[in-house]
């Protein structure tokens, strides 16, 4: 069983934990921070990811060092200006995680008029890592994981021409749409980054703020059906797991080892289809997100 006591020394260790200032992301900072290593919390208010800091150093000691970078993962251009100041403040990165997201929001798009959904859970992280990469390729042996979700093995592909609300919103297709388009930027990511991990997480079934467009009749009865619903420290086990554990394998999903994988401690993930192993449509999404987004990743 693995925990947060199993988590190595990161004294000289470099993180940013995008979302980290609420939920598992939050509960991912606290870890890496007592673990020594340096971690930008990256959130769209400065407030919230600076209270978070405070929270952390105020419930115990830690190794490392805590900052806020400010970033809007539904707007591209916040996105550069984040990764610009992060290139000008450090020489390379270590952990890269991907976990900030948006869960059946109401309709809505992003700054740069894509499905919310798609455009914050895959589109900004995509875009996020491509400006981070020469950081990334500058660190000894760095990590990219990207948080996903059970719900990706909902859907057996990725509809090219609804990503911009073309078509009649389905809340939910839409969340396992972003969710699968993350397993396969990480699969697309493994094959393509020599020398960098890209891998998958989900957080099984865990109550956090994710849930905060459900409404809490309808989320009470979801909650109902499980045996357990873990709380936001054990459902960041799984990422904190394949950010620094060792023998983590490239491009491959974890998750609890639970019954159905709604909880437990981490280990790999038996959700599969062949959506979430279609080479074809994992190089097409990666294609279309060099293309729109403008980002072209330098290998």
């Amino acid at each position: 069983m693995w925990t947060t006591a199993n988590i190595p020394d990161l004294t000289g260790k470099t993180a940013i934990v995008t979302g980290g200032n609420t939920g598992v992301g939050y509960e991912t900072v606290k870890a890496l921070y007592k673990a020594g290593a340096t971690v930008i919390v990256a959130a769209r208010d400065y407030g919230k990811a600076q209270a978070a800091i405070d929270a952390i150093q105020a419930a115990g000691p830690g190794r490392g060092q805590m900052s806020v970078g400010l970033l809007n993962l539904a707007n591209l251009t916040s996105i550069g200006t984040f990764a610009d100041a992060v290139k000008t403040d450090y020489n390379s990165l270590d952990i890269l995680v991907n976990n900030a997201g948006v869960m059946i929001p109401p309709a809505s798009t992003t700054d740069d008029g894509y499905e919310l959904q798609f455009g914050v859970n895959f589109l900004g992280h995509f875009a996020l890592t491509g400006h981070l990469l020469p950081l990334l390729q500058q660190a000894a042996h760095a990590r990219v994981v990207t948080v996903s979700s059970g719900a990706a093995i909902r859907v057996d592909g990725i509809d090219f021409d609804n990503l911009r609300l073309e078509k009649p919103y389905d809340a939910w297709r839409e969340y396992a749409v972003s969710k699968l388009a993350d397993i396969l930027f990480t699969r697309e990511l493994d094959r393509k980054a020599s020398g960098i991990l890209s891998v998958a997480a989900h957080p099984g079934v865990t109550r956090t703020d994710l849930q905060r467009h459900i409404p809490a009749e309808e989320l009470a009865g979801l909650f109902a059906r499980f045996d357990t619903v873990m709380e936001p420290w054990q459902g960041a086990l799984p990422q904190l797991y394949t950010a620094t554990a060792p023998g983590i394998a490239g491009g491959a999903f974890y998750g609890p080892d639970g019954d159905q994988e709604f909880s437990g401690y981490p280990a790999l993930s038996h959700y599969n289809t062949p959506a979430m192993q279609d080479e074809q449509l994992a190089a097409r999404l990666w294609d279309y997100a060099t293309e729109v987004t403008g980002i072209h990743f330098s290998f």
